[in-house]
């Protein structure tokens, strides 16, 4: 029993499913859990929580729910760290995605999820966390991501976690820590990128194919996974940003057997891609109503009351019409002023570099007649055709002395006299 535990890496009741097609007694789950323990193998510190406060789901077919997220945990000789980004079908636990990329960017997650989607079929539901690859849920100004965008186009209902939830994607996560134990715990450090891709794609088809699950019974994810029919097989709806890098895509090694290389040299060796215009597509962004109620978007503006302010409204949006809800129920449909690029910026004004040209008593404008300014003896001309009179006898004019503070004056009485000393004698 231990050289089946230390081969393979399974424990508890896979021991006993070993056991059972080999032959021979069968011991109790109890007697194959505590010698797990006795020699190390397994980690009897109990679980946080119940397994009974857990609610367990499962979809009913495969190609209807795709679980996604991205896993650290690879280091590199470089000092780096390398990121997987993973996705699992939901009914058949069958691994879908294990790709490994350098920066879990937004453009390297849909890189990964294109070419499964071309590998395999486009699923009808997407579940995810609410990172920022996926969503900008809680970004800076909201609206739409890459991975928004490939699912609304490619009729996918993209579905998010609540926050701080990690259990509603249980599988994926559960993925992780299989993959953690029998395969990343054992490399410290990786020479590239390429040699642990390589490595990953080995234990996939492991996974799929040779490991049995137990939540399936025992039975193997290739079992229970079908990709989709060839005939419902269409190319992806892909943005032209992706359509230039994305790799060809790699045969299933566990769905269908590879069929044999075609000799032709006109043959392509990847599938065509539908590629989407950007003009004319509609677009979802998700706002906060302000306190005066009035939502103003891209210049157009939306009275939705103040009495919804603070709450989320989602904005759909095209050239012609602007659909407005809330917690997916339409309040309002109003026509568009919105176009698919943003208006030009008005120029500038320039300032003008007209300037006067003054010489002693006369003042000439450009593109003007002089005039002489008359002459008042012992008084400093202005060049001002309105300010040649001297300001002698102006009550408000400010003296020379106004930025210094005022002096209190004492309360004097009719003859001058201090009235504070008027008893003192």
């Amino acid at each position: 029993m231990m050289l089946i535990t230390g081969a393979n890496g399974v424990v508890g009741r896979q021991v006993m499913n070993l056991l059972l097609h080999e032959g021979g007694p069968i011991p109790s789950r109890i007697t194959v859990h505590r010698v797990l323990i006795r020699h190390g193998l397994v980690d009897p510190t109990p679980r946080r929580r119940r397994r009974e406060d857990y609610r367990r789901w499962e979809r009913g077919r495969p190609m209807e729910l795709w679980q996604m997220d991205i896993v650290g945990g690879i280091r590199l000789a470089d000092g780096g760290e390398a990121k997987v980004v993973t996705g699992v079908d939901d009914h058949s636990r069958f691994c879908v995605i294990a790709a490994v990329v350098r920066r879990a960017t937004g453009r390297a997650v849909c890189l990964a999820f294109a070419e499964a989607l071309q590998r395999f079929g486009v699923p009808e539901e997407v579940l995810t966390d609410n990172g920022k690859p996926f969503t900008a849920r809680f970004g800076r100004g909201g609206g739409e991501v890459m991975f928004d965008r490939i699912c609304r186009e490619n009729g996918i209902s993209h579905r998010l976690t609540k926050p701080r939830s990690p259990t509603t994607t249980g599988k994926v996560e559960r993925f992780h820590q299989t993959l953690q134990r029998e395969l990343l715990d054992d490399v410290e450090v990786w020479a590239n990128p390429e040699e642990a891709q390589a490595a990953i794609d080995g234990f996939r088809h492991e996974y799929n194919t040779e490991r049995p699950h137990q939540s399936l019974a025992m039975a193997f994810p290739v079992d229970r996974f079908a990709p989709s029919p060839a005939d419902e097989h269409l190319p992806p709806r892909l943005p032209p940003a992706l359509t230039a890098t994305i790799p060809a895509p790699r045969q299933p090694l566990s769905v269908a057997p590879a069929s044999a290389p075609s000799t032709d040299q006109n043959t392509p060796s990847a599938p065509t891609m539908a590629v989407v215009d950007d003009v004319g597509l509609a677009v979802e962004v998700t706002r906060l109503v302000p306190a005066s109620g009035n939502l103003t978007v891209c210049g157009q503006q939306f009275w939705l009351s103040p009495t919804r302010a603070g709450l989320p409204v989602t904005l759909w949006a095209d050239t012609t019409v602007v659909h407005l809800l809330i917690d997916g129920v339409r309040l309002k449909t109003v026509p568009s002023r919105l176009t698919p690029r943003p208006p030009a910026a008005a120029p500038r004004r320039r300032r003008s570099t007209r300037r006067a040209t003054t010489y002693p008593g006369i003042r000439i404008h450009a593109g003007g007649t002089p005039r002489q300014l008359p002459r008042i003896p012992g008084h400093r001309r202005s060049t001002h055709p309105r300010r040649h009179r001297p300001r002698r006898n102006n009550p408000h004019r400010r003296s020379r002395w106004h930025h210094l503070p005022r002096l209190r004056r004492r309360p004097t009485d009719h003859r001058g006299r201090s009235i504070h000393h008027q008893g003192r004698r």
